[in-house]
């Protein structure tokens, strides 16, 4: 089945080409149902370490390496380092930008903004809500992980960004505030393609993940109360480096309680393959972009999330630093 998208800059419906889809589709199909121990064997981490050296880990020439970029349509002006050093897939996926140029960022306290370059999707956790999506990629409780924490965003919004092998691959903070909490619960590494997320009941509460609060309202803040934001692993995904920066990608460091983060700065990274990025908001503190609500129902694109299921999901393709919404 084809899988479409918006792009927002264009609003043009683009057919998505996945990469391994053959696979993907074998692993969560025939093996899932025939034998469930080489399926849980094949999402665990040392596999999933496997899998990433054998695609991105191997040497590749400089012939090879100008096939990779245009196939994956990827802008080399953009990218930050010496393109030439560059020796495997690794390099490419791994790649910083000149985001402060390439990426520019509205100039508005109170607007929230994307913390990665994916397609996005949101939904909301009231069912009282116009653009409530019943849950079936994550179970709320289970993905945070924290009663604190499931008790404070109860009936909240949230939005889904999924990232894939071609996208720049650092999570940027999608708010300004001060770290609240900060912590990793444990899981496998299920693929993020939609064949694989509409096969089993909800993957990304599974999955590896990195919970971080953020609190806004704190002065020059976004001011839009607590921000959680999930950031889980993936097939082909061994690691993810909490590396935020103040300036450019200068004296990365780890995340702390009590740090401050200023919004569009980079955040951390995905090393590497494709993932997924989770941003949830409390009640009634978001109003999201029009473009993105209005997209989520549209009915002239083919959408693997809206296979088996009553409600259609179309996803949005934005960039990092781009809005997503604005305090309500």
């Amino acid at each position: 089945m084809e899988h479409q998208y918006i792009d927002r800059e264009s609003n043009r419906i683009i057919t998505e080409t996945f990469l391994g889809d053959d696979f993907i589709n074998f692993l969560y199909s025939t093996i899932r149902e025939k034998s469930d121990y080489l399926f849980k064997l094949l999402t665990d981490s040392k596999a999933t370490k496997l899998i990433a050296y054998m695609n991105f880990d191997r040497p590749i020439t400089k012939s090879r390496l100008k096939y990779y970029l245009k196939a994956m349509n990827i802008n080399t002006e953009e990218i930050l380092d010496d393109i030439s050093k560059i020796t495997s897939l690794r390099g490419i996926f791994e790649r910083k930008i000149r985001y402060w140029e390439r990426r520019e960022m509205v100039d508005d306290d109170n607007i929230v903004v994307s913390p990665c370059d994916a397609r996005c999707y949101v939904g909301s956790l009231n069912t009282s809500s116009l653009f409530f999506i019943k849950e079936k990629f994550f179970d709320t409780y289970e993905l945070i992980g924290r009663l604190k924490w499931f008790d404070v965003f109860e009936k909240g919004d949230y939005a889904v960004f999924r990232l894939t092998p071609d996208k720049y691959h650092y999570n940027h903070c999608p708010v300004t505030g001060l770290v609240e909490d900060f912590y990793e619960i444990d899981g496998y590494y299920h693929s993020c393609n939609p064949s694989a997320l509409v096969s089993i009941d909800n993957p990304l509460s599974k999955n590896k993940r990195f919970v971080t609060v953020i609190n806004t309202d704190i002065p020059n803040g976004t001011n839009i109360g607590y921000v959680l934001m999930i950031e889980v692993v993936a097939m082909m995904i061994g690691q993810i480096v909490q590396c935020y920066s103040d300036r450019y990608y200068d004296n990365p460091q780890s995340l702390f309680t009590g740090l401050l983060v200023k919004k569009g700065q980079p955040k951390s990274l995905f090393k590497p393959g494709s993932s997924t990025t989770i941003l949830f908001f409390q009640k009634d503190k978001i109003s999201f972009c029009e473009d993105l609500i209005n997209n989520l129902r549209r009915r002239d694109v083919k959408s693997r999330f809206s296979f088996n299921f009553i409600d259609r999901i179309v996803e949005t393709d934005l960039k990092v630093r781009s809005p997503i919404g604005c305090k309500k």
